[in-house]
């Protein structure tokens, strides 16, 4: 029986998602962007030292999430029996951020970057918004392509990010804005370009400037790297930044 649904592209998704966060850094009030993941309840405490782990290593946009037990409500889904839910920040939150802040931010693609000693190199592996009706990340996951715990031992392996791009004019409420972010504890930008120059070997579009935030799925990653079954819905829902706790609280 065919789906009579309309496809909707991962890009659009964004924009709608973007346009309804309306999280305030200085206030630290209002919605963000979650990415919901699924796991098996007997996996709670291994998954948790993970999550903890790759969050306090800054491998995550933010370190508020909300554990969500079976029977209880996200969205409009229902954790279901023998699973626990983790809602952990998105990295679309920081594209709604700047939205408010005035700032027309162009979200271009997820992909693997390659870290080398500490240091960001390059995008190896790409997916557009544009092109998958599944959030790149998600996809680039589930290849089982990343090398999380690789890089936390040796410095050197590959880890989930976005490219953005931003109009130059806008580089002086972009670097006050992100400032503003951090404070606020979200403190997932791997890295800022300069106007007209590529980054992490990466193109950007003539009288722009490109923002690199690391994928917010970073720690369902290495959880997946561990062996341990976990199912990511990225983009899921927005919901409520004082429902978060701090992962050290947990």
């Amino acid at each position: 029986m065919l789906n009579n649904s309309p496809i909707q592209f991962a890009s659009a998704r964004i924009e709608d998602l973007m346009f309804r966060t309306s999280f305030d850094p200085g206030t630290m009030e209002g919605c963000v962007i979650v990415n919901l993941s699924l796991i098996n309840k007997e996996d709670f405490e291994d998954v948790l030292k993970i999550f903890s782990l790759a969050i306090n290593s800054g491998l995550a946009v933010s370190p508020l999430l909300k554990v969500i037990h079976e029977g209880d409500h996200i969205g409009d889904r229902v954790i279901g029996k023998g699973e626990v839910g983790f809602a952990t920040v998105c990295s679309i939150t920081i594209d709604g951020i700047l939205l408010k802040a005035g700032v027309m931010v162009k979200p271009r693609f997820g992909g693997l970057v390659e870290i080398r000693e500490g240091v960001p190199v390059r995008f190896t592996d790409v997916l557009t918004y544009q092109s998958t009706t599944i959030d790149p990340l998600e996809v680039l996951m589930s290849q089982e392509l990343t090398s999380v715990m690789q890089m936390l031992r040796t410095g050197t392996g590959k880890i989930l990010a976005n490219l953005r791009e931003a109009p130059m004019v806008a580089r002086d409420a972009i670097d006050s804005t992100l400032s503003d972010m951090v404070d606020a504890g979200i403190t997932g930008i791997l890295e800022v370009g300069e106007p007209n120059t590529r980054i992490l070997d990466v193109p950007v579009e003539r009288d722009h400037l490109g923002i690199v935030v690391i994928g917010g799925t970073n720690p369902m990653a290495l959880v997946q790297e561990h062996g341990i079954p976990i199912r990511t819905n990225a983009m899921s829902t927005l919901m409520d930044i004082k429902e978060l706790k701090h992962i050290n609280e947990l």
